[in-house]
């Protein structure tokens, strides 16, 4: 038994171990960006923003209520460099509350603060959110239209306020084929986006956020309505970005290839915080609360007290 509780631990020691290679590698990734001037057309790829410092999101005793249900007390979390953090629990649990804490917290105007403690936001954090894109779409012009500007070639990278190259040179690929990469072929580009279904505004939306060239992004279900080819591409993409992602996810075997984190909104009103992909989180919670935790279970929210 000692034997098995041993290898337990060296297993998840290097599983752990794989996962913080993306940290660390940061720097690397951010080299890379400079040089890394032709695209592939089929291939999707995430343009790093400006250099993160030492902080990037950091929360302290969070705590948020909705009416009389207190969705998560005393929530504290640092996010460094790098990180891939995967979002996980019901709907309903404050998942995209908190994202819009955190969008509110960088200065982007959601309104959606805590009850209580803080959230930090680094000073060199450049943060894209899905929602500020649904408020840039124009219901009169087609997916091609909305994603090439109106221009040949699509310009991804950050520039900084004089309008000069950050990381490097600015690259540029093919506006439909950049189309393309979000699953919009052939007629579906000159489709209008007053007639897009949910799935593909969510697309698009992904499509309007990699051209913004943050270096924090929240996704919130971006595997919805991609095909498998796409979804790989996507991952690929994101284990490739020289920043921070924070992905809203039901897809265990994406989390599984992307994840650096997990922040698990958990029955009672608790988030969990933590370090591995979500197959290391569920072999953890299982060790600790024993076979029980793998039973789903009917939502519970404390009541808030005053």
């Amino acid at each position: 038994m000692q034997e098995e509780l041993e290898w337990i631990h060296a297993g998840a020691k290097g599983r752990q171990a794989k996962h913080k290679e993306h940290i660390t590698k940061y720097e690397a990734l951010l080299a890379e960006e400079s040089s890394r001037i032709k695209l592939k057309d089929t291939q999707i790829s995430i343009p790093a923003g400006p250099r993160l410092g030492n902080l990037v999101i950091n929360a302290e005793k969070l705590t948020k209520s909705f009416g009389d249900k207190l969705l998560f007390e005393n929530l504290d979390f640092s996010i460094p460099a790098g990180a891939v953090v995967g979002i996980v629990g019901p709907n309903g649990a404050g998942k995209t509350t908190l994202f819009k804490m955190i969008a509110e917290a960088a200065g982007q105007g959601t309104g959606e603060k805590p009850d209580s403690g803080t959230i930090k936001i680094g000073k060199t954090v450049k943060l894209v959110y899905v929602d500020q894109m649904r408020e840039k779409l124009d219901p009169n012009k087609t997916v091609y239209e909305m994603l090439s500007g109106g221009a040949d070639l699509v310009k991804l990278g950050a520039v900084d306020e004089k309008g000069r190259p950050v990381n490097g040179a600015l690259r540029e690929i093919n506006a439909h084929a950049y189309c393309s990469w979000f699953n919009f072929n052939g007629p579906e580009q000159n489709k209008k986006i007053s007639v897009l279904s949910g799935g593909e505004k969510n697309r698009l939306n992904m499509g309007m956020m990699f051209k913004e060239a943050g270096n924090v992004l929240l996704l919130d279900e971006p595997t919805n309505d991609l095909d498998i080819t796409t979804t790989r591409s996507l991952e690929e993409a994101i284990n490739g970005f020289a920043g921070v992602v924070l992905v809203v996810s039901h897809d265990r075997y994406f989390l599984d290839r992307i994840c650096t984190h997990i922040l698990a909104f958990e029955n009672n009103s608790e988030v969990k915080f933590f370090e591995g992909n979500w197959s290391e989180y569920v072999e953890w919670k299982k060790k600790v609360l024993g076979i029980d935790s793998e039973i789903p279970h009917k939502t519970v929210y404390r009541k808030l007290t005053r």
